[in-house]
């Protein structure tokens, strides 16, 4: 039976997640050269557009209908047809389908644009797009289907996501890394200035982040009830502890940062996303400071190893999301959701197990999937933006528009 309240939160989070996608392209927006602003914008607003399209013709129906052996949906919703208010029982009991199948939606959207920050400054915008169309449909919605899907392997394994931390986070992270492996540096990395260009929409980004993530984490209760607040404090909770823990790396090597506390308080975010529904007030606070402590160290070693994945997606997102999905494994409790289980902490070796064994595999997939993807498409069409073209910006060489 649909109940008016939870439909509204459902909604209501729908919407701040969807926020979520342009505040991205703030967000990463502010940290490239002033020549690379627009089209970086750009690559998030248009698969805003791109993906909503893609998720109603097939993705929805690859991620979430019936299983074809745990692997993906089998079709049966093609162009979400048969789908309208009633609700789809197995997901989402007390909400029209067409609400969930929204929601999820948002999720599927905002995915790829995190890899965006990968290969800013020097894709061809052809190819940044074929390439999302592509990566949603083969590596997004199978494992979306695995983890989420009535029937998907990992789900029956026991695995635990709350929200998207190995669904989300871990696909765009690893994916990150592979693609910027294979499109290479930027022209002039390592002598020219690449230091942000606009901080203030680094924070802006962020603020809207942390904002829409109310909606990404409390949203996945999927009713207006106490599981959803509780998703709420420890998602505010997490975020606020590793902005402080970057805080104070930043200011223990040189100055208290603001695009270190921005940076921070997303990848605290990150990491309690997997845990949301499942981990207590105090938990969030360990997973998200931990969390800091790792991504800022690993955004260390990959400046060292000269690795050009320009914006730290790989660092941010993809070891975050990493943790915080053992950190599931770790914290979790029945105590806060009875539909879960008991962590490492209380005594469940297995479920410490199997989150490292979801997040290893996803991990693994997403980062071979893209590899092929990013080579296929260099082979084709090419990845890369011609020197010129990057020299003088991709604001003007792919979209004729500058700031």
């Amino acid at each position: 039976m649909i109940n008016a309240g939870d439909t509204a939160w459902v909604l209501i989070s729908t919407a701040l997640v969807i926020l979520m996608t342009p505040a991205v392209g703030f967000f990463y927006g502010g940290m490239v050269r002033k020549k690379n602003i627009l089209s970086t914008i750009m690559m998030c607003f248009a698969i805003l557009a791109l993906i909503s399209v893609q998720w109603v013709l097939f993705g929805f129906t690859l991620a979430f209908a019936p299983t074809i052996g745990g692997i993906i949906g089998n079709g049966k919703w093609l162009g979400l047809l048969g789908l309208g208010s009633t609700p789809l029982v197995d997901y989402a009991a007390t909400i029209p389908a067409l609400a969930f199948i929204m929601f999820q939606a948002a999720f599927a959207i905002v995915t790829p644009s995190l890899i965006v920050g990968a290969f800013v400054e020097r894709i061809k915008f052809s190819a940044f797009l074929v390439f999302s169309l592509l990566w949603a449909t083969i590596c997004y919605d199978p494992v979306a289907h695995w983890v989420w899907g009535i029937g998907g392997w990992l789900r029956m394994l026991g695995a635990l996501d709350f929200a998207g931390g190995t669904v989300v986070h871990v696909t765009a992270g690893f994916s990150a890394l592979a693609i910027a492996l294979i499109i290479g540096k930027r022209r002039g990395y390592g002598k020219d200035n690449m230091e942000p260009s606009n901080i203030p929409f680094v924070v802006l980004g962020a603020v809207l982040l942390w904002f829409g993530w109310f909606g990404f984490n409390g949203g996945s209760a999927l009713a207006a009830n106490g599981l959803a607040a509780s998703a709420f404090l420890v998602t505010n909770t997490a975020a606020a502890a590793a902005a402080l823990v970057w805080m104070l790396l930043s200011w223990i090597h040189r100055k208290p940062s603001v695009l270190g506390v921005a940076t921070g308080a997303v990848v605290g975010l990150v990491a309690i996303t997997p845990a949301s529904g499942f981990v207590d007030p105090l938990s969030s606070i360990a997973i998200g400071g931990i969390a800091a402590l790792i991504s800022y160290y690993m955004i260390v070693l990959r400046m060292k190893i000269r690795i050009d994945e320009s914006l730290d997606v790989f660092a941010c997102h993809g070891m975050g999301g990493f943790w915080g999905a053992v950190a599931t494994g770790i914290f979790c409790s029945k105590a806060v959701n009875p539909a879960g289980a008991d962590g490492l902490l209380l005594g469940n070796v297995h479920q410490f197990w199997v989150q490292l064994l979801a997040a290893s595999v996803t991990a693994a997939f997403a980062f071979g999937v893209t590899l092929v993807l990013a080579k296929g498409i260099d082979m084709v069409m090419g990845l890369r933006v011609a020197d010129n073209e990057e020299l003088v910006g991709l604001d003007i060489s792919q979209h004729a528009e500058s700031i």
